[in-house]
């Protein structure tokens, strides 16, 4: 399994471009209803700062991820909109949850 958490402050006037390019990608996951990805994305209480928490089955659903066009999108408009904070990415290793995962 492969975790990965990614946080980056957006502009304000960016932050609701951002929330619909974040919805595209949701939108494709679950048309596409991968079993491999868990995908979440949450915005903090000063509406442009962003968190993205994903849950892969393996590398290769993470690279399933990066290949969606929704997802090539979202990332070529954060990247131009340039961020307060550039997006921080972290790998955790899970510990123990609730949640079944695979493996």
């Amino acid at each position: 399994m492969k975790i990965v958490r990614v946080q980056y402050t957006t502009r304000p006037e960016f932050a609701a471009v951002n929330k619909e390019n974040i919805s595209r990608i949701v939108k494709e996951l679950r048309e596409l209803n991968h079993p491999g990805i868990k995908y979440s994305a949450y915005m903090l209480p000063d509406g442009k700062t962003f968190m993205h928490f994903d849950q892969f089955e393996n590398e290769v659903a993470h690279e399933f991820l990066t290949r969606l066009e929704s997802f090539k999108k979202f990332a070529a408009e954060l990247s131009a909109s340039k961020p307060e904070a550039e997006p921080k990415l972290e790998l955790p290793v899970l510990v123990a949850s609730t949640e079944g995962f695979w493996g």
